[in-house]
């Protein structure tokens, strides 16, 4: 055999050998290769289908859990009591300082007259009248978003000009002939009230005057125009040297519970529970305490 032949028949023999090497090495390769992209495609979506779903997916829940401890913001208008005009005035600028962005904006007038406008359509997010009466009225038309929570109670005492020219001391002489005596008409909570405590002493009370705010009642009282009135404790307190005021047993007939809602055509329903939370808590309760209400009790969070 020559020396070319000889050449030749090694080569061929090594290019044997290196198939046969190769090509388990090949299929190894492949088989690897194969197994991984079957175990991406279990953990994506699908054969043939790309990730997106999924990552939309996630970023939506990713969104509604954000979104879901939101802050509140924009406007709210509440509607309550007179008698609430002091708190609620502090408690709106503590939440607005707590949520920048927020505006609260607060109407105060006689729970029943609030009562009205919101049956009439009159544009309202918290109402927070001065008796569950009231709140019931608008509950019954279905206006009310949710359960009301009673969150303060209120009693009445006597206003007289400081220093009690008249000499009153007790609920009886507001009946004395030729006293000039002031009181919340009846369908307002605090004239209620009055006739309740009234009834219960036996005492006929003939008010020169029926207002439909007790806010108007101490007003007459500190002008010098009346020479009694019957107001909320809290009323008198927040006059300071205006007034003077005369406790009376009586007024424990007549606890007032004020409760608090959401209305059900408010347009920021958001903000409007965020406020009603911050009334209801400890800051609201500390606020209202302060003022001279009373807790609300074991009656708190519910009206009937």
């Amino acid at each position: 055999m020559t020396r070319t032949s000889t050449r030749t028949a090694v080569s061929a023999s090594l290019a044997r050998l290196l198939s046969l090497a190769v090509l388990p090495a090949a299929v190894l390769l492949l088989t690897v290769l194969t197994g991984c992209a079957a175990g991406g495609a279990a953990q994506g979506t699908g054969p043939g289908e790309d990730n997106s779903a999924g990552n939309s997916a996630g970023n939506s829940a990713g969104n509604s859990a954000a979104g879901s401890g939101a802050k509140p913001e924009g406007t709210i208008t509440v509607f309550a009591a007179a008698s609430l005009k002091g708190t609620f005035t502090e408690l709106a600028r503590t939440f607005e300082a707590e949520n920048p962005g927020t505006t609260v904006a607060l109407s105060f007038a006689g729970s029943s007259d609030l009562a009205s406008q919101i049956s009439q359509g009159a544009p309202a997010d918290v109402f927070a009248p001065a008796d569950l009466a009231n709140m019931k009225k608008v509950q019954d038309a279905g206006l009310v978003d949710g359960a009301a929570r009673n969150f303060a109670t209120n009693t009445l005492a006597i206003a007289v000009a400081p220093g009690n020219p008249a000499g009153i001391t007790a609920l009886k002489d507001l009946a004395r002939p030729g006293l000039k005596l002031v009181t919340c008409a009846r369908q307002v909570p605090c004239g209620t009230a009055a006739a309740t405590a009234a009834e219960a002493a036996g005492v006929a009370l003939n008010p020169v005057s029926e207002e439909n705010a007790v806010t108007d009642v101490l007003g007459k009282v500190a002008s010098g125009e009346a020479d009694a009135g019957l107001v909320y404790g809290t009323d008198i307190k927040a006059a300071g040297s205006k007034v003077a005021g005369i406790q009376f047993p009586e007024s424990g007939s007549a606890v007032n519970t004020y409760p608090i809602a959401g209305v059900a055509g408010g347009r920021n329903k958001a903000a409007a529970r965020a406020f009603l939370d911050l009334v209801t808590g400890p800051e609201g309760r500390r606020v209202l305490a302060a003022a001279g209400f009373g807790p609300a009790g074991a009656g708190a969070g519910s009206v009937k």
